[in-house]
């Protein structure tokens, strides 16, 4: 049980979570004044990707060559991570959703977590730990600023937009998950 705390310290996984709680009780105070449509996806896609932003920080060590001499089996560990990062973030905007502001649908949160984390995760393997936060504000930024989908590429760009049901959205993100936590189990954060 002692390895699990100081592995939680050394990814800074309390850190984490208090930023993916403040940030979705921020949007959530923020949208509460109904401006938007009941059904407008841009409030819950910024909470989820605030979310995976602040989860992706613990995607590498305090020292990545300490983490690639270690005698334990890392790929699991990796791919288990990022699985429970997701389910973090997922789980903070359904509880806000308990408590009574109705950002979005279980599917939709679930479908944007997984992609959002995969990018992530992505982000990590392709330019480390620091910097994996910038494949999920990217993406996101596009899909906020891009014009409405009308082709299949646009809907594929911005999945993390579309209905909980639209298959481009759910394809994507499951890629995303996919590839992401795979390339980040193998290989690890860059240095």
């Amino acid at each position: 049980m002692r390895w699990l705390r100081l592995y939680a310290r050394s990814r800074r996984i309390p850190t984490s979570i208090a930023a993916v709680v403040i940030g979705a009780v921020a949007v959530w105070a923020l949208g509460r004044d109904g401006a938007e449509g009941p059904g407008d996806p841009r409030l819950p896609v910024l909470v989820l990707a605030t979310g995976a932003m602040a989860a992706s920080i613990g995607l590498s060590g305090q020292d990545l060559a300490l983490d690639r001499t270690a005698a334990i089996r890392w790929v699991p560990r990796r791919a288990a991570h990022v699985l429970l990062a997701g389910a973090v973030v997922a789980a903070v905007p359904l509880a806000v959703r308990a408590v009574g502001g109705d950002m979005a649908t279980t599917a939709f949160v679930v479908r944007d977590t997984a992609g959002l984390m995969g990018l992530a995760a992505l982000g990590a393997a392709l330019s480390g730990g620091q910097y994996a936060w910038t494949l999920p504000f990217a993406w996101l930024s596009f899909a906020l600023f891009a014009p409405p989908p009308t082709s299949t590429p646009m809907r594929v760009a911005t999945w993390m937009l579309l209905p909980p049901g639209a298959a481009a959205g759910t394809w994507t993100a499951l890629v995303l998950v996919v590839v992401g936590t795979v390339a980040y189990a193998v290989g690890g954060p860059r240095r």
